[in-house]
């Protein structure tokens, strides 16, 4: 591929006081360091051994027969190692244990660098190298799943003033806590990225433009409410595209910038939504029945007990909404799935405030507040749906915006932190 192996890889393999090839795993293009070509030359590159075992990464090391460069054999011990977008063999003249001992050692050093690579080193978020490697992994995947997948991108208005006014240390400040406030209103799967300058991108997995669209004004709140640290007022302008099926990535992005100039030529301080998507095409194939509740692995928090009833959550959600769809004709069958996931709920409350209680989590009381104030909503769509004006809408509203979004996958995550550190025996640490 392009630039391979990066400067910064390279630079690091070139003078190393062992014989290394990185070979492009696309390619077949073998690069060696100085002393590789030193003791082998660089004719030995083409030997079949070599490049089978190129061709196995993470196996265990071989012995090969390799010729210096006076002719005489060598055995060299040999290890493959998977690196970005490549493979490192890594060679010793002599076999022991100090080949091992580096080896560990540059293969820390190389995913440090890579990381480096892939991360905005002011912000910390992934840089805009890394959302060109991986937004086509997640068409592929949303395509493969049926379900949507959404851009939004946010510019942060008259942010050359912030610098020209007080300074570009003040700005970076801005920046950085600009990045704390998104990270606060995000949900565990969605991915932020630096796109560059004063523009981000958040990568919202599993979300259609209409949940994109509650994301995008809930962020654009949180940067308007309260006045930064450093700058006093700031305000974003945000665009919001879903992607389409059959649209490259380079279209999904343009269609996203256009969003966001309408929002700035709008006034500022605003979101405009592209409103159409692959979500609309699948339901105009699939009719109701597309209305599903998605679990994804990313959503577990490692304390089996909660995984499990949220796991059970959807599946229960899944049912009710099945059975909304069919109200009019098995109204018996609504009202029976709703008693079934609204005591699931309850239930799956009351156990998770006493783990909580007992693990002396610092903000349970407002765990239990936000707890109750969503039981409260059940009970009164119980009252709607016994009524008879409760809609497929208010349902799914319930269960997907105020039960998975707002309190799932955003309230709830302020303790994993708390049950992964207590699985590991650091919990003491969790609840400074």
């Amino acid at each position: 591929m392009d630039g391979f192996p990066s400067p910064a890889l390279h630079s690091l393999i070139k003078h190393l006081p062992f014989p290394l090839v990185l070979f492009d795993s696309r390619s077949g293009v073998a690069v060696p360091n100085d002393r590789f070509a030193d003791v082998f030359g660089r004719e030995q590159l083409d030997s079949l051994d070599l490049h089978r075992l190129a061709h196995n990464p993470g196996g265990v090391r071989q012995t090969l027969t390799l010729r210096d460069r006076t002719g005489r054999d060598v055995v060299a011990s040999a290890q493959a190692v998977a690196v970005a977008d490549g493979v490192l063999l890594a060679f010793d003249e002599t076999v022991g244990p100090i080949l091992v001992q580096e080896n560990e050692r540059l293969q820390a050093r190389i995913a440090e660098l890579e990381s480096l690579s892939a991360t905005d080193p002011l912000t910390g978020t992934w840089n805009r190298a890394q959302l060109d490697r991986i937004v086509g992994m997640e068409i592929g995947r949303a395509m493969r799943s049926g379900q949507p997948v959404t851009l939004i991108l946010l510019d942060i208005d008259h942010f050359k003033q912030v610098n020209d006014v007080h300074g570009h240390v003040t700005g970076d400040a801005v920046l950085k806590e600009l990045v704390a406030r998104i990270r606060e209103r995000i949900r565990a799967p969605d991915t932020l990225f630096r796109w560059g300058g004063e523009e981000f991108v958040v990568l919202a997995t599993s979300v259609g433009y209409r949940g994109g669209a509650v994301l995008a004004e809930d962020l654009r709140n949180s940067i308007a409410a309260e006045p930064f640290a450093k700058a006093g007022r700031i305000t974003a302008s945000l665009g919001v595209s879903e992607y389409m099926e059959g649209e490259s990535a380079t279209r999904w992005f343009e269609r996203a910038d256009q969003a966001l100039y309408a929002a700035k030529s709008a006034g500022r301080n605003r979101i405009h939504v592209d409103r159409q998507g692959s979500s609309d095409l699948h339901a105009s194939r699939a009719g109701a029945g597309v209305l599903r509740l998605y679990w994804l692995e990313a959503y577990e928090c490692g304390e089996p007990a909660i995984d499990a009833a949220h796991r059970q959550l959807f599946d229960l959600g899944n049912a009710l909404i099945a059975a909304a769809s069919e109200q009019h004709s098995q109204p018996g069958l609504w009202r029976a799935a709703l008693d079934s996931t609204l005591a699931h709920l309850a239930q799956h409350f009351q156990d998770e405030e006493a783990l909580l209680n007992q693990l002396g989590y610092a903000r349970i009381a407002e765990h239990q507040h936000a707890h109750a104030g969503l039981l409260l909503q059940a009970v009164q769509l119980k009252t709607t749906v016994e009524r008879g004006e409760a809609t497929l809408g208010h349902l799914v509203n319930f269960l997907a915006n105020e039960v998975i979004a707002l309190h799932f996958l955003r309230s709830d995550r302020d303790y994993y932190p708390l049950l992964r550190s207590e699985n590991g025996g650091g919990a003491d640490q969790a609840r400074a």
